[in-house]
């Protein structure tokens, strides 16, 4: 009997130290039978019964253990997916950064058709991350519990409305800062026409005039003749400016000025034709202290040169006569798109538009390689301009000055129906003070008479409406 019960005793405790070493003990239970076998057969109950709770046990262990590998198959599948969807979005993410490489690349120099090609690569990049982002955002509603799906959609909607509503709300103020600007210039001009049916008529015109000349931010509803006018003056303006340039680099170069007028003409034997201008009147005209207005006369016949023609002779464009109406709305739109813009930045973008070959083409006439090697020492400006680009020197930019008026003349001119006549004076021609104006001013208001047209300065035009802007010219007695 004793050796029963320390057999017992010993059995007790070899199954408390294997349930607490093992407290899943499924699969273990061969040494509890072993054991067992060993005890002698009045423990053959126990031995019995234990294997029957162990089955029990391997049983609910067993059926748990399944729905811990469906669940952890689940979420291996669903890194799987993740995995791959973050692999799509990096192979999107590095053809978007390819495609907007191309894109800069076709900035500069401009490439219409590089251009045209990398934004179509860049827009289809990003319609891919669009697609990537939406079936993102449809696995994560879906995937994201029954109750807070709703929230999620809704979150995501409020997401995307958001930015179209801030900008709703801004449009809608410009839009009322354009009423009340609108109205505002509606009161000057019912104000204007009111004045000018009165005896102030010239007087508000003239205010016109300046308003016109003088402010770039006034809304031009369509072309008229005043506006026109205004715009010849800033011609007349930006030519006297670009003229005293070139003079005081003629004159810190040390420069003969008679010489240097004389190697202009000699030069461009073309323009002596055309303006009738031969090099010793410029002469003494130099020696006189008057080599500015030979210089403005120079200048002049080289910008207004083709000025007759829709593009200056660029092309052989016809639109003006094809489809007349339509090219005058064109024209006028393209008049009110550049009367703001630097046209450094215009040509910084587009250097070879229509307006950057007219710069060009005019630079070039005008500024002869003798020329510019005097001046700079070197051609490099030169060779820019024949490469297609446009220099940032501060020579060149009151060029383009210049050139940005002309143009704005010319595209106004063609805005207008009729498009107005062009006139110029003469050598030798009588002087009319209807149609010319004289940049030498003579003691008392009007011309002496016996005046005569040493060379013109700047031509004249005969508007729609029958106003006159005078051709300046430069006067000698006949005698």
């Amino acid at each position: 009997m004793a050796a029963k019960v320390s057999n017992f005793s010993d059995l007790v405790q070899r199954v408390a130290a294997s349930c607490l070493l093992h407290p899943l003990g499924a699969g273990r239970n061969g040494e509890f039978a072993v054991n067992g076998a060993r005890d002698e057969d009045d423990f053959s109950e126990l031995e019995l019964d234990e294997p029957e709770e162990e089955v029990r046990e391997e049983e609910e262990n067993g059926g748990g253990g399944g729905g811990i590998r469906v669940r952890e198959e689940g979420s291996r599948k669903e890194v799987m997916e993740m995995e791959m969807a973050m692999w799509e979005v990096f192979d999107a993410v590095s053809a978007m950064k390819k495609a907007y490489t191309g894109l800069q690349k076709a900035h500069s120099p401009w490439d219409p058709e590089k251009m045209r090609a990398a934004d179509v690569a860049v827009v289809g990049e990003l319609r891919k991350l669009g697609v990537l982002r939406e079936r993102f955002r449809r696995r994560c509603s879906s995937g994201g519990g029954r109750s807070g799906g709703g929230a999620v959609v809704g979150g995501m909607l409020r997401e995307v409305v958001a930015p179209y509503e801030a900008t709703v709300e801004e449009l809608k103020k410009e839009v009322k800062a354009k009423e009340v600007e609108v109205d505002s210039l509606k009161e000057k001009l019912s104000s204007f026409v009111n004045g000018s049916n009165g005896n102030n008529a010239k007087k508000s015109r003239s205010i016109s005039r300046r308003k016109v000349g003088c402010s770039q931010l006034q809304v031009v509803a369509s072309p008229a003749p005043d506006l026109f006018v205004a715009t010849m003056s800033q011609v007349k303006e930006a030519s006297k400016s670009f003229t005293s340039l070139l003079l005081s680099l003629m004159r810190a170069a040390h420069w003969d000025i008679a010489a240097a007028v004389h190697s202009i003409e000699a030069a461009t034997v073309t323009a002596i034709t055309a303006t009738s201008i031969n090099t010793s009147s410029l002469v003494t005209t130099t020696q006189n202290g008057n080599a500015k207005y030979a210089l403005q006369s120079y200048i002049s016949s080289k910008m207004f040169q083709g000025f007759d023609h829709e593009t200056f002779y660029m092309d052989g464009s016809l639109s003006s006569l094809l489809n007349p109406d339509q090219y005058r709305r064109d024209c006028f739109t393209q008049y009110r798109d550049m009367k703001a813009m630097d046209p450094a930045e215009l040509l910084g973008i587009l250097p070879t538009c229509q307006f950057g070959k007219f710069c060009s083409n005019k630079y070039l006439a005008i500024v002869h390689p003798k020329m510019e090697e005097s001046l700079f020492g070197d051609l490099d400006q030169r060779r820019q301009v024949l490469d297609g680009n446009h220099p940032r020197s501060e020579f060149y930019s009151q060029f383009l000055g210049m050139a940005k008026a002309v143009w704005l003349l010319h595209l106004l001119a063609f805005s207008l129906d009729p498009t107005p006549s062009q006139f110029e004076a003469t050598r030798g021609a009588e002087f009319h003070p209807h149609y010319m104006e004289s940049v030498v001013k003579f003691p008392g208001v009007r011309v002496p008479p016996n005046q005569v047209v040493r060379f013109p300065v700047s031509p004249g035009f005969k508007l729609g409406n029958g106003s006159i802007i005078k051709a300046r010219v430069y006067l000698v007695s006949r005698d």
